[in-house]
């Protein structure tokens, strides 16, 4: 099983990035919390990992510290919460702000979340409380190293529509098409035209997570 990567950040179109390792394109899908702390294209990072094997495919998911990846971990193992939408959670929700909607039995909150009916929420709260509190904070997360032993190469930037991307990746974590594209055009209205798309999504989240 593949927990940890370090390399160069060759590519990322929210949900998904790709590190060189070596050589070696791993394509890791990772939480937008994840994504909003990651460097520049060219950089060396390191990510925690999580990887799920299915018999049509090898899935790696990346996190931005341990703690995220165990909240994901316990997250998969509640009924009917698979790692996508696990994956959506930890999105739309920081570790600590999705600890307090379970410790505080905020269905409510958890019920904005794509793909969480009143039913997901309460299973997660129930299944959820124990779990969480044998959960340890440790502090060291992602890391961007400033003295790169790899070797020198240019970054491949690729010509992005940053609102297209950024609807695309709404829609990737659940969002209905049309959810996405208005909380999208919702958001650029207050927003310079070279927000990035990680921003615009960041913005979006928020806003529909808190109506």
């Amino acid at each position: 099983m593949i927990g940890y990567l370090r390399g160069r950040l060759l590519e990322k179109h929210p949900p998904f990035l790709i590190l060189d390792v070596a050589g070696v394109g791993y394509e890791v899908e990772a939480s937008m919390n994840t994504f909003y702390r990651l460097p520049e294209l060219g950089t060396e990072v390191a990510i925690y990992t999580h990887m799920v094997v299915r018999e049509d495919a090898q899935l790696l998911y990346g996190f931005v510290d341990r703690q995220e990846r165990s909240v994901f971990r316990e997250l998969i193992k509640t009924n009917g919460v698979g790692p996508k939408l696990a994956l959506t959670i930890l999105s739309g929700s920081s570790v600590e702000s999705f600890v307090r909607c379970v410790e505080h039995e905020d269905i409510a909150t958890l019920v904005k979340l794509p793909g969480v009916g009143r039913k997901t929420a309460e299973r997660l709260i129930i299944e959820m409380k124990d779990r969480l509190k044998n959960l340890t904070s440790i502090p060291r997360g992602l890391q961007q190293s400033s003295h790169s032993s790899l070797p020198a190469m240019e970054p491949m930037i690729p010509v992005v529509d940053e609102k297209r991307e950024a609807e695309t990746a709404l829609i990737a974590l659940g969002y209905k098409p049309v959810q996405a594209s208005k909380a999208v055009e919702t958001v650029c209205r207050t927003l310079a035209k070279d927000a990035s798309a990680e921003e615009i999504i960041r913005l979006a989240l928020r806003g529909m997570i808190s109506q």
